[in-house]
C-alpha cells in the first residue's frame, strides 16, 4: 500500500480483489480475515457496560472509536511501515490491537458510566457463558493459527502454543478459586481459559510451548487478582471483567513475549531474555505497550467527551432499576 494514504481504494472501487498479497493471500480472502478483528474487538468492550451504557451512544462510540483509534492502531503495529512497528513492536496475532485495546477502553467506558446503584448483576445463564467460551475457544484457534497467513510450522507452532497456555491458565484458574473460594465455578472456568487465550496471543507463533504455559498461568493469576482484589475498590462497573480479563492479560502477554520469544521458534526474531538474548526485546515490548495504552486512554477520552456532549452516555440509575425489576 506504501507510505501515502489512498482515498481511491475506499470501499476497494480501484483494488482488484484476486491480486496477490506478498504472503500469496488473494486480497479479498486477506481483508475479510483482518475484517475478523475489528468486528471482535469492540464486542468485547461493548460487553462491559451492557446493561447500562446508552445504545445509542455505544452505536456512535464504536463508529468513532473505530476509525479514530483501531485502524490507526492496526497500521501503527502491522504495518510496516507503522510507528511502533519500526520500533520492534511484536504482535503475532492482536495482543496490542485486540486485546490491550478492547481491554483499555472497557476500563474507560465503565469508569466513564459508572457504578450501578441498587442493582446486583448475576450470571443467571451460565450455559451461554459456556456456549460463547467454547465458540471463542474454537475461533481463538482461527486468528492465531491463521497470523501466520500459512498453512506452516508457524502455525502449527501457534497452535500448540494456544492450546497449552489456555489449558494451563484455566487449571490455574481453578486451583486458585479452590484456594481462595474452597469451591469451583463454571464462570471461573471460563474466564480462565479466556486469560490464556489473550495471553498467548501477541507471541503464540514465537514461544516455546514451555513459555506457553508460564505465559497461561502468569495470566490467570494477575487477571484473577484483579477481578478479585483491585476492582471492587474502583469506581468502576464492568459486568463481563472485558479489562480484568482481556486488558491485564493481553498487557502481560505483551511483555510476556519479550521474555519468552525463541530464535529457534521464529528465525524472524530474536531470543528473548530467558533464552539468552539481551534486554532489548523485553524493553521494547513494554516500551510499545506502554505507548499503546497511552494512545488508546488519551483517544478514548476524547471521543468519550465530544460524543457526550450531544449523547447521553449511561442509563439513568433509577430506570436501569425500573427496567431490571420487570
Amino acid at each position: 500500500m506504501g507510505n501515502s494514504w489512498k482515498f481511491n481504494d475506499i470501499l476497494m472501487i480501484h483494488v482488484p480483489i484476486d491480486a496477490i498479497t506478498k504472503p500469496g493471500i488473494p486480497i479479498g480472502d486477506y481483508a475479510m480475515f483482518m475484517m475478523m478483528f475489528a468486528i471482535i474487538t469492540p464486542a468485547i468492550f461493548c460487553g462491559s457496560v451492557v446493561g447500562h451504557g446508552r445504545f445509542n451512544f455505544l452505536v456512535m462510540f464504536t463508529i468513532c472509536w473505530s476509525i479514530f483509534v483501531y485502524y490507526p492502531l492496526v497500521h501503527m503495529v502491522w504495518a510496516p511501515h507503522g510507528l511502533l512497528a519500526r520500533l520492534g513492536a511484536v504482535d503475532f496475532a492482536g495482543g496490542l490491537v485486540v486485546h490491550v485495546n478492547a481491554g483499555i477502553t472497557a476500563l474507560i467506558l465503565s469508569a466513564w458510566v459508572g457504578r450501578r446503584k441498587d442493582v446486583h448483576s448475576q450470571l443467571n445463564n451460565l450455559s451461554w457463558v459456556l456456549i460463547g467460551t467454547a465458540l471463542l475457544w474454537i475461533g481463538w484457534y482461527g486468528f492465531n493459527a491463521g497470523s501466520a497467513l500459512a498453512v506452516n510450522d508457524t502455525a502449527v507452532q501457534a497452535m500448540l502454543t494456544t492450546t497449552i497456555s489456555y489449558s494451563s491458565a484455566m487449571v490455574t484458574w481453578m486451583l486458585l478459586d479452590r484456594y481462595h473460594f474452597n469451591h469451583v465455578t463454571l464462570a471461573g472456568v471460563c474466564n480462565g481459559a479466556i486469560t490464556g487465550l489473550v495471553a498467548i496471543t501477541p507471541g503464540a507463533g514465537y514461544v516455546t510451548l514451555g513459555g506457553s504455559m508460564i505465559i497461561g498461568i502468569v495470566g490467570a493469576i494477575v487477571s484473577q487478582y484483579f477481578i478479585t482484589k483491585i476492582k471492587p475498590h474502583l469506581p468502576i462497573d464492568d459486568i463481563v471483567d472485558a479489562f480484568g480479563c482481556h486488558g491485564v492479560s493481553g498487557i502481560w502477554g505483551s511483555i510476556a513475549t519479550g521474555i519468552f520469544t525463541s530464535h529457534q521458534i521464529s528465525h524472524l526474531l530474536p531470543n528473548g531474555l530467558l533464552f539468552g538474548g539481551d534486554l532489548h526485546l523485553l524493553l521494547v515490548q513494554i516500551f510499545v505497550t506502554l505507548l499503546t495504552i497511552i494512545f488508546i486512554g488519551v483517544m478514548d477520552i476524547i471521543l468519550i467527551k465530544l460524543l457526550s456532549i450531544v449523547l447521553p452516555v449511561s442509563i439513568d440509575n433509577e430506570k436501569l432499576a425500573a427496567i431490571q425489576s420487570k
